[in-house]
Formats: structure tokens, C-alpha cells, sequence
């Protein structure tokens, strides 16, 4: 689709005085697919990402695209040794 934005794998930790809840209470509409104590990790477009930047509430380590992301699992899925 023309002028659509990349979505993003991260790992989003709340800066200082912010939470884990406190990301979950903001409506940028993050797909949540972890919650961890200390953090989150999401698929979001990368203006959400810079936003949550933008206004200092989290620290974001992108881990690829989406599709990226999901060639390196497959990756690793085909590599693991099979347990039968």
C-alpha cells in the first residue's frame, strides 16, 4: 500500500517514572505481543515508536520489521534440533 509505514518489532522500556502500566494506559495503539516486567515488546509503526521517544516516556530498541522478525524465527525454528 502506497505511503504506509513500516511496523516495527521493539522491546519499549518505560523511562525513568514511568511504568509498564503507564505504556499500557497510552492510546498509541501498540500491538502488545510480550509483557514482561520491565518492559514491552510490541509491533507498532515507527511514528508510534518515535513518539513514545519523542515525549521521553520509553526507551525503544527496534528488533527488525515484522517481516524480518518473523524470517528470523523461522530461521531458527528450521535450525533447532528435533527433540523426538
Amino acid at each position: 500500500m502506497p505511503g504506509s509505514e513500516q511496523t516495527w518489532v521493539a522491546r519499549i522500556t518505560p523511562a525513568a517514572g514511568h511504568s509498564v502500566a503507564t505504556l499500557l494506559g497510552l492510546p498509541l495503539g501498540l500491538d502488545v505481543w510480550e509483557r514482561q516486567a520491565d518492559a514491552l515488546v510490541v509491533a507498532a509503526p515507527d511514528s508510534r515508536l518515535l513518539e513514545l521517544e519523542r515525549r521521553r516516556l520509553a526507551h525503544v530498541e527496534r528488533w527488525g520489521t515484522t517481516a524480518e522478525y518473523e524470517a528470523q524465527l523461522r530461521s531458527r525454528s528450521a535450525d533447532a534440533p528435533d527433540d523426538s
